[in-house]
């Protein structure tokens, strides 16, 4: 049986990777802040695709997430054979203009739910023949950003730990991928309060799909 575990899913790159992986058999559990758009996408692919949907709303800035979706996947037997560690998000602007607050979540989101739940889905992971990681980064990943500064630092944390996991596991039968994608056509200016930049990005962005069909293969 395919299964599979997808952050942020509800939205952009998250969403194509979910209907990428449901077109290939997959049976998914989709993890997202967004209760009704998730809801409304589960069983938009259970009707297009025919596999086997499962939603949790969970705010995966909160440290108890992680434990939920564990908790899940023991309680269903679910066993994926593949993870996506997609969800992330930026704060924009000087860094001591943005509350120490907002910089600590968006940490938790981009690093620690990463890290904690690699760990913990790893166990389910090497149950199966063969298990995929893939953990989204960023183009910023590779240099420092000024007024993206900790987002900068948080995809290059990703990048070097996905690095050294993918080293750490190659002798065993999961795979770890890291994607460091640049500008997508998605709400990631928006939500990060950075239109100012809107068009300069489109001279370069790639859809969502087109990111998600690289990443997986």
């Amino acid at each position: 049986m395919r299964q599979a575990v997808v952050t942020g899913a509800s939205k952009g790159l998250g969403k194509a990777f979910a209907h990428l992986l449901a077109s290939q058999g997959y049976d998914l559990l989709l993890v997202a802040r967004s209760e009704k758009i998730l809801t409304q996408e589960v069983e938009e692919i259970k009707q297009k695709y025919g596999t086997k949907a499962s939603a949790l709303s969970l705010d995966l800035s909160n440290q108890n997430s992680v434990s939920s979706i564990i908790s899940w996947c023991q309680q269903q037997q679910f066993n994926p054979s593949v993870l996506i560690n997609n969800a992330g998000y930026a704060c924009w602007g000087y860094f001591d203009k943005i509350s120490l607050e907002q910089h600590q979540q968006m940490m938790q989101v981009n690093m620690s739910t990463l890290v904690n739940l690699t760990h913990g889905l790893l166990p389910l992971l090497r149950k199966n023949e063969r298990a995929f990681i893939l953990n989204v980064a960023s183009t910023t990943a590779f240099q420092a950003v000024p007024t993206m500064s900790l987002y900068a630092a948080s995809k290059s944390f990703v990048r070097s730990f996905s690095r050294g996991l993918r080293y750490e596991l190659r002798n065993s039968n999961v795979s770890v991928t890291c994607l460091s994608p640049g500008p997508i056509a998605t709400n990631f200016i928006e939500q990060a309060g950075m239109q100012v930049m809107q068009e300069t990005a489109k001279k370069f962005e790639m859809s969502a799909e087109d990111v998600a069909k690289s990443g997986l293969r």
